[in-house]
């Protein structure tokens, strides 16, 4: 392990040095800019390309069916073997990276931490630019866990014999201190998470839908074998928690209970509760199904009881923003505030919940859901991913990460409406489900369920007068085919004719 103070940018010289040894490594910087700007810095010092490292750009550049200004940049880097990697990629962009870096056709990649997790990479050294983040106390040093993680990417079996960590000091005083907590320091201890709320109630519904646990005994012995129990130890407090969570899910009558004894506010010991069981109604049986936490379903079904057929996509779509499984959600600056207070304001009166006093813990995070929603919104009416990069600062990567999520969440107020009778707006639902998928508008859902229509050639056939399906059938192909290619204008009349 070293640990350089360098004069000028060590990270450049300690790159050029490997490269110059024929060797390969991790830059791993503590945000996705960082990380975006060191390889383009490392890359300005690179002066040739391989015709590999041409092709792998190529590929990186046309991603995305529209190349963003990121997918422009990261391609110019991966002319010259350099490569960034961070959440803000698109899972084909991260695999060709990920590929081409064992191949070796990327020799440096600058990423964040995320890349620590798991992956075996032929990387010689992993050089880290700093050990300090920003979080909820200001910029503070990461913890011990974290670094180990990433110096472990280096020297890895199989590729090498022996690896070189390296972190970059920005001064005398930081290499003290690095030296103190991270080289000397121990791991911090391993938590579990099943102590956190949303585990806790998801797996205890889980545990008694599935029928694996259904008395009080039963569920206090499970829990007493945790890993959390053995953290915890206090045991009597464990089950006065577990108690709470019970109660709750009986409040949100995802469980039903056999004994009204349960109802009591007081805490009593297993062996008090006698025979009383806990089985799961069918709604709750779905939610577990569902994997979602209780929690938001509980709030999921209070926002569809007040929808109803005239309710349109943004309600929703900030409704699915206010969940925990769609967190983090968009930051609001003070320059996007004035535009999200107007958005919540044109849409305040069809929102499907209240909104909390702006004194309220929650009240940031529903100004967030807002701005989340208004993403959402714009991409499916037809926004791409360049246009909501410079729009709300999310990248590519992000972008479907967030998408896909609010797909599944949009799948489960579907699920739920039907077990809830809610005819009215299951098929609103599912409308704004398939636009999310494709990003349309709702005149264009019809054209884009042809296989090969996505949005770009929807709109151009739209434009040209083919509405729906019926206007497909009439066109003729030699109109279709001026509209969408030869190849693709007869597939599509195939599609049809059938």
């Amino acid at each position: 392990m070293k640990i350089l103070t360098p004069t000028n940018d060590g990270a450049i010289d300690l790159v050029l040095d490997t490269l110059k040894n024929k060797k390969q490594c991790l830059v791993f910087a503590n945000t996705k800019r960082s990380a975006e700007k060191a390889a383009e810095d490392i890359s300005k010092e690179i002066k040739s390309s391989t015709k590999e490292q041409l092709e792998l750009s190529n590929q990186i550049l046309h991603a995305l069916s529209r190349p963003t200004k990121q997918c422009e940049r990261l391609s110019k880097c991966v002319k010259k073997g350099i490569a960034y990697h961070h959440a803000g990629l698109i899972g084909k962009q991260k695999e060709l990276i990920e590929d081409a870096f064992k191949k070796g056709v990327v020799k440096i990649i600058c990423c964040t931490p995320t890349l620590a997790m798991g992956l075996q990479l032929p990387a010689f050294r992993a050089i880290i630019k700093d050990l300090r983040r920003f979080g909820p106390r200001g910029l503070d040093w990461i913890p011990v866990l974290e670094y180990c993680q990433m110096i472990g990417r280096c020297g890895r079996p199989g590729y090498d014999k022996h690896g070189e960590a390296i972190v970059i000091a920005n001064n005398d005083g930081h290499k003290d201190k690095i030296h103190e907590k991270y080289i000397l320091g121990e791991p911090e201890k391993i938590e579990s998470k099943l102590a956190a709320e949303p585990a806790l109630r998801t797996y205890l519904l889980s545990l008694i839908a599935t029928g694996y646990v259904n008395d009080l005994s039963q569920i206090f012995n499970f829990f007493k074998k945790t890993f959390w129990a053995f953290n915890y130890g206090d045991i009597e407090k464990l089950e006065s928690i577990i108690h709470e969570m019970l109660s709750l899910l009986t409040e949100w009558n995802f469980l039903e209970c056999s004994s009204k004894q349960a109802d009591n506010s007081g805490f009593q010991s297993a062996s008090d509760y006698g025979k009383e069981s806990y089985t799961a109604t069918p709604i709750g049986k779905r939610i577990a199904e569902l994997y979602i936490d209780p929690y938001t379903a509980s709030n999921i079904i209070e926002c569809l009881k007040r929808a109803d057929e005239n309710t349109k996509s943004f309600p929703f779509l900030q409704a699915l923003s206010y969940t925990i499984e769609m967190k983090p959600l968009l930051s609001v600056r003070s320059k996007d505030r004035e535009e999200v207070e107007q958005t919540l304001l044109k849409h305040s009166s069809s929102l499907l919940m209240n909104e909390p006093s702006e004194y309220d813990f929650g009240y940031e995070n529903f100004v967030k859901s807002i701005k989340t929603a208004m993403m959402l919104y714009e991409w499916i009416n037809e926004k791409d991913e360049e246009t909501l990069l410079e729009e709300f600062g999310i990248r590519p990567g992000e972008i479907r990460v967030k998408l896909e999520r609010a797909d599944w969440l949009i799948y489960c107020a579907g699920e739920l409406s039907k077990l809830l009778n809610l005819k009215p707006i299951i098929k609103e639902l599912i409308k704004v489900r398939l636009r999310l998928k494709y990003g349309v508008r709702e005149q264009l859902l019809p054209l884009v369920r042809l296989e090969g229509i996505g949005r770009a050639r929807a709109r151009k056939l739209y434009f040209h007068n083919i509405r729906d399906l019926g206007d497909v059938r009439k066109a003729e192909l030699s109109k279709l085919t001026s509209v969408l290619g030869k190849k693709i204008g007869e597939d599509v009349k195939r599609q049809v004719s059938g």
